[in-house]
């Protein structure tokens, strides 16, 4: 029996705020509606589930940084990324009453919440979508962030992550403290649940100790779907061992396909299969009836976007202060600065082009933070993407949005039936589930 044919992925990229990638996304002319509206995210989720994307999910921020000459102020006046932020796991609550088969997704961090908290509301979000919900997972990123929750710092890099090692493994515990068919409700003879199919989890290491069962039954699907984010070298062995989707970006195919080329390699050395994991990459589209109307309003958006913000995001994303330099400072200089800590050069070395100055940088970062600008029309777009997918450099695409919600109301319109002309996009949901959107295995029993 020949094997199912391979079809793109898609997700819906969003910020329950003012800015998304885009730093112009709220004062774009084309953005109808504040983020503090609930009809903006119903008219995103509804558009994204008539374009059949696998699902939406939410980026989020705990704190608004002062990473940028240790204050807020240019945050707040301009609209940085994480100047205001409305939390996202209501609006996805919300937002299941208004979908059928989209999958809804929400950023919860290791570092601030308990697993316990992160168990609780997620099984009850699967609940409530039938098994549509999933769980991005963050470990937070900023001194900001810990300062609100009363850390003088934040957590360092890779302890976060060890951390949020320990937390995944509470938490499936907790996932799997009930049997599937752990719940009775037999009104007859009055019995509510089956005690021997419920366990105690009794978990005791470095950063949790928890003991006793979760308090309601698991979801339909066993747990959420888990998507992650992390680039680095120890958030790719995160991600490789416990993601289900994974969110990048990159700029190049040959990019691209090294960093899914990577995470297959080691899901494997985690006992997992190569293709446990959905690999998206980002890109921003505008769409144009010809390439030329397309590229202008690429260019009219990117006028929009301040570079000064663009710093600042930088900044809060690196929790380290751009502040103090010049914008005419050439990156490279600063990736060859000792000084610097080894996490920012890093960064800095896989993000500017050669001669390319913090400035320029700034107003990349402020008018997409890296996330490629796909202009043409939507022949040619879907073109790109249909190469980037059958050169193996990703499983599907997260779209992030210009200005809302017209730029996925113009990529569903436009670029979602040139993918189905290709035969590389479904023309219906054939399933219920986000677990079988994505083409993912049901969690089996004796793992749930």
């Amino acid at each position: 029996m020949s094997e199912p044919k391979r079809e793109i992925h898609l997700a819906g990229f969003m910020i329950a705020g003012p800015v998304v990638h885009s730093h112009a996304l709220w004062r774009h002319p084309l953005t109808t509606r504040p983020f503090t509206d609930p009809r903006l995210y119903v008219e995103v989720a509804q558009t994204l589930e008539n374009g059949l994307f696998d699902f939406l999910f939410f980026a989020d921020r705990l704190g608004v940084s002062s990473q940028l000459n240790g204050g807020r102020d240019l945050s707040f006046r301009y609209g940085a990324q994480d100047a205001a932020r409305l939390d996202p796991l209501p609006i996805v609550s919300f937002l299941a009453a208004a979908t059928t088969r989209l999958g809804l997704g929400v950023t919860r961090s290791t570092t601030y919440y308990q697993p316990n908290h992160i168990v609780r509301s997620f099984t009850t979000l699967d609940h409530l979508t039938a098994g549509r919900g999933a769980w991005n997972v963050v470990t937070s990123m900023n001194d900001s962030e810990g300062r609100i929750f009363g850390h003088a710092q934040h957590m360092e890099h890779d302890q976060r992550y060890d951390r949020a090692d320990e937390f995944m493994e509470v938490a499936f515990k907790l996932w799997r403290s009930w049997d599937p068919d752990a719940l009775v409700q037999d009104k007859a003879t009055g019995i509510f649940a089956d005690p021997a199919r419920i366990r105690s989890v009794a978990h005791h290491g470095a950063f949790f100790d928890v003991e006793g069962p979760m308090n309601m039954p698991p979801g339909p699907t066993g747990h959420p779907v888990i998507i992650q984010a992390g680039s680095s070298g120890r958030g790719r062995r995160f991600g490789a061992r416990w993601a289900e989707a994974i969110f990048t970006i990159n700029r190049t195919i040959e990019e691209a396909r090294a960093f899914r080329d990577d995470v297959r390699r080691q899901a494997v050395a985690y006992g997992r299969a190569p293709d446990s994991s959905r690999i998206l990459t980002a890109i921003m589209p505008f769409i144009g009836r010809t390439e030329a109307e397309a590229i202008a309003k690429r260019d009219e958006h990117n006028a929009l976007a301040r570079p000064e913000l663009g710093i600042a995001t930088l900044s809060s994303q690196l929790n380290f202060d751009f502040g103090p330099f010049a914008l005419e400072t050439e990156i490279s200089r600063l990736a060859d600065d000792p000084a610097l800590p080894d996490a920012v050069r890093e960064k800095l070395r896989t993000t500017g082009e050669p001669g390319m100055t913090l400035g320029a940088l700034g107003q990349i970062w402020a008018s997409s933070v890296r996330v490629p600008q796909l202009a043409g029309t939507g022949a040619q777009i879907a073109a790109t993407m249909a190469a980037w997918f059958e050169a193996g450099a990703c499983d599907g695409f997260v779209i992030s949005p210009a200005y809302l919600p017209g730029s996925f109301t113009e990529f569903v319109a436009e670029i979602v039936p040139e993918l189905q002309h290709l035969g590389l996009y479904r023309t219906r949901y054939t399933g219920q589930t986000l677990r079988e959107h994505l083409g993912l295995p049901a969690v089996a029993a004796a793992q749930r």
